[in-house]
């Protein structure tokens, strides 16, 4: 049990080491973070570079709490956290995505100019700026969409995608994404939450859940055997949800930082 914060620990540092302590219980059973333990004594090896985490919305406290988690499954490679700017703070459609990307594009230019970036991450689920980030710079760039399909469907499984975000645009994008991957045939389709997302969203942690699990639940129905939980600002959600499940739920900025932070070791 995570004790509660005292004068020698902040508050700030005592939410920190609780997410890791569930990040931690959940992980064990649902091997999200395979060979984390040995990759804590990697760190060195990577040389004081770090990864950068962009997150394509507008929202800070959702960048801090992608970054913070993010952070645990990086085996100690720092994670830096970028917002954008002039966009919603919730990315919903397919038009938020487009006038999401020069953005992250831009940002992304910039933080690769330090040599000590050794991989980007693009944290919204949509991947906005991808494909154009990727040829403009020379370091890893991962997409926690990309990563989150890779993960799900790891040894053929079937998978599903649970969200918030109901747009026919955006359910078809995650439907090319898997054909394009090559998962079309695994995959089982996206379970959305009803009514407004933005909502929602300001909603209660617990209502959150509770709309998000009778996602996951329809998606588990149609055949899914792992659930991608399809969102960055949903990463909490999924942490905290995984333990009602006996399926993986799959996190995609966890699965994104892992292999960012393998990218970096490998290529020390």
């Amino acid at each position: 049990m995570t004790p509660a914060p005292t004068s020698a620990q902040p508050r700030s540092a005592a939410r920190s080491a609780s997410r890791r302590v569930l990040l931690a219980a959940i992980c064990a059973g649902c091997s999200l973070l395979p060979g984390l333990a040995a990759a804590q004594g990697s760190t060195a090896a990577a040389e004081g570079r770090y990864i950068v985490l962009i997150n394509p919305n507008s929202n800070a406290t959702t960048t801090g709490s992608m970054t913070e988690i993010a952070s645990t499954a990086t085996g100690g490679i720092r994670v830096e956290g970028r917002s954008n700017e002039g966009v919603p703070p919730l990315l919903t459609t397919p038009k938020d995505l487009a006038d999401a990307l020069p953005g992250v594009v831009r940002i992304g230019v910039d933080a690769a100019r330090d040599r000590k970036v050794g991989a980007i991450i693009v944290s919204a689920f949509g991947d906005p700026g991808l494909p154009e980030l990727r040829a403009k710079v020379g370091v890893p760039v991962f997409g926690i969409r990309e990563q989150a399909f890779h993960e799900a469907a790891k040894g053929g499984r079937p998978f599903g995608i649970a969200t918030t975000t109901p747009d026919p645009g955006l359910l078809e994008g995650f439907r090319q994404t898997a054909a394009a991957l090559g998962y079309g045939a695994q995959f089982r389709g996206t379970r959305a939450t009803p009514g407004d997302p933005n909502a929602l969203m300001k909603k209660s942690p617990e209502e959150l859940d509770a709309a998000l699990a009778e996602a996951v639940r329809a998606s588990a129905a149609d055949g899914a055997k792992a659930v991608i939980i399809g969102g960055g600002p949903l990463t909490a959600s999924a942490l905290r949800l995984q333990p009602k499940f006996d399926m993986p739920l799959v996190v995609p900025v966890i699965a994104a930082a892992q292999a960012a932070a393998e990218s970096i070791r490998k290529s020390r």
